[in-house]
Formats: structure tokens, C-alpha cells, sequence
């Protein structure tokens, strides 16, 4: 079934400074919606928040995390894989427990090393408010998307249990069609028979006055019969029109079921590329960071040749003194 929603709440998110690691720096204006997922195929839990349609947060949950409260209305963690340390600022306490309750994060920092009380760093990250970009945005379809299965596998659930009853009576209907087919061809008979006893007695003139009441009697049990015939004739033309609902149903059932197949196979495409966005975010880190080190060993090299030349110039200005 791929990720699955556990719990969302609202906080203010903030990064720890790359350059001072110990400043926040806010990620938001304001308060976002934090989500919590679980994948039950890989057995992995994740954070995610989005800005937007800018994702601020997108931490994979490993089991050497800890979610630290440092305050209390704040907590944080350390995420290696995104190089960065993750800061939750709540309304209330009461939030903070939850969240804290919920997970177990590993945060490197202890509340020493982050510098200040907690109206000191709000004033800290007020003054430096860049936000810093996540190139993951795929998380919100993500989701979605498993939303929209979810909610085709109820529907097609409950379609099987609606088309399971209707089975079951259409096979009960269908019983009575031929239970009543045959009483009515037994009344068939029986008014035909009738009939051809009135004409007998209608030609026995001895017994006039009685083949005269028999008849009407007679004629009493043909129009209830031909009643309970019409009744039985509606019935039947009843029973045809619930078959039709059945194959209608199960041509929604089969429909559902195919919008289903769709959707899981939009979920893996999803899933592919969110493996493949998380793998181009790493190579990426790894590519700044290699660029970092290659741009500080320049400065240092620059450095040395700066320090070289002003030394010459030193040399060569003793020189011109002397002579």
C-alpha cells in the first residue's frame, strides 16, 4: 500500500545555521502543517512539511535519531541525510509532548549548544530569515495519490458486498421464476379445464339452474386466477429489472477495479521517482560539499600566495633602501 498518513500537527520549523551551527534560521513565516507517514512495505518512517508547494521538511526516520526537548515548547533532530539539524516550535506544551512521544530521533545538539533562552533565538531567526530550498516537492502527490486508493478500495469493498447480496437474491428470485412459472401453467390447465366444464354443463339442459351457479363460480375462480397471474407477471417483470441493476453493478465493480490497478500503478511510478529525487538531492549534497572543500583549499593556496608576495615586496623595498 506504499506510505500511509499516521498523525499531522502544526508547528513552526527552523534549520540549524550551516555556517554558526548553533543559530535557527526559520524555514517558514508562519505555522505549517508537520505529517507523519509510515511505509509498512519498507518498514520506514517519515517527517514531511510542506511551505506551499516547497517541501522544508523531508526526513527519513532512522533508528539512531532522538527527538531532544530543549525547551518546552521545543524540540529538535539531526538528520546526516540532509546535513542539517530540525527545529519544532509548538503553541503549547501539550503539542510538544505529543510530538515528542511519537518518535525516536537522535538530535546530536545538546540545549547547551544551542546559544540563548528561547526569546533570544526568536530574535536571532527574525533577523536571519532566508529560507533554505528542498528540491523534493513530489511528497504532496505522493500522498495523494494513496489517498485516492484508499478511497477506490473502500468503494470497491463495498461494491463486493453489494453485489454479493444482489447474487444471492437473484438466485433466489430466479427460483421463485420457475416456482411461479409452473403454478401458473398448473392455473393454465386448471382454467382451461374449468372452461370446458361449463360447456359440458352448459349443454345439459336437465341441469340448467345448476350448471348456471356452477359457471358463475366458475367464472369467480377464473378472475382470480387471471388476478393472481397479472401479480405474478409484475413480480417476474420486478425481479427482471433487479437483474439489470446486478449487471450494472458489476460493471461499476469491474470499472472501479480497473481505476484501482491504474492508481497502483501511479503509485509505484511515484514511488520510483521519489527514490530517484532522493538520490539526485544526496548526489547533489555530496557534489556542494566537494566544492566546498575544493573552494577552501583555493583560498588557502591563495592565502600563501598573497603572503609570498607581500614578503618580496618587503625584500625588494629593504633593497631599494639599502642601495
Amino acid at each position: 500500500m506504499g506510505e500511509q498518513p499516521i498523525f499531522s500537527t502544526r508547528a513552526h520549523v527552523f534549520q540549524i545555521d550551516p555556517n554558526t551551527k548553533k543559530n535557527w534560521v526559520p524555514t517558514s513565516k508562519h505555522a505549517v502543517t508537520v505529517s507523519y507517514f509510515y511505509d509498512s512495505t519498507r518498514n520506514v518512517y517519515r517527517i514531511i512539511s510542506l511551505d506551499g508547494s516547497k517541501a522544508i521538511i523531508n526526513s527519513t526516520i532512522t533508528p539512531n535519531m532522538t527527538f531532544t526537548k530543549t525547551s518546552q515548547k521545543f524540540g529538535q533532530w539531526a538528520d546526516s541525510r540532509a546535513n542539517t539539524v530540525y527545529g519544532l516550535g509548538f503553541s503549547s506544551e501539550h503539542h510538544l509532548t505529543k510530538e515528542s512521544a511519537g518518535g525516536d530521533l537522535q538530535s546530536p545538539l545538546t540545549p547547551e549548544s544551542i546559544n540563548g533562552t528561547d526569546d533570544e533565538r526568536t530574535h536571532e531567526v527574525t533577523q536571519n530569515s532566508e529560507p533554505r530550498a528542498e528540491p523534493t516537492q513530489n511528497a504532496l502527490p505522493f500522498s495523494h495519490s494513496s489517498a485516492i486508493s484508499k478511497h477506490w478500495e473502500a468503494e470497491l469493498a463495498t461494491l463486493k458486498g453489494n453485489n454479493a447480496k444482489l447474487t444471492a437474491a437473484l438466485l433466489e428470485s430466479t427460483a421463485n421464476v420457475k416456482q411461479w412459472k409452473q403454478q401458473l401453467a398448473a392455473y393454465q390447465e386448471e382454467a382451461e379445464r374449468l372452461h370446458k366444464r361449463v360447456t359440458e354443463l352448459e349443454c345439459v339442459s336437465s341441469q340448467a339452474n345448476a350448471v348456471h351457479t356452477h359457471k358463475a363460480e366458475l367464472n369467480q375462480t377464473i378472475q382470480e386466477l387471471e388476478e393472481t397471474l397479472k401479480k405474478k407477471e409484475e413480480e417476474i417483470e420486478k425481479l427482471k429489472q433487479e437483474i439489470d441493476n446486478a449487471r450494472e453493478l458489476q460493471e461499476q465493480r469491474d470499472s472501479l477495479t480497473q481505476k484501482l490497478q491504474e492508481v497502483e500503478i501511479r503509485n509505484k511510478d511515484l514511488e520510483g521517482q521519489l527514490s530517484d529525487l532522493e538520490q539526485r538531492l544526496e548526489k547533489s549534497q555530496n557534489e556542494q560539499e566537494a566544492f566546498r572543500n575544493n573552494l577552501k583549499t583555493l583560498l588557502e593556496i591563495l592565502d600563501g600566495k598573497i603572503f609570498e608576495l607581500t614578503e618580496l615586496r618587503d625584500n625588494l623595498a629593504k633593497l631599494l633602501e639599502c642601495s
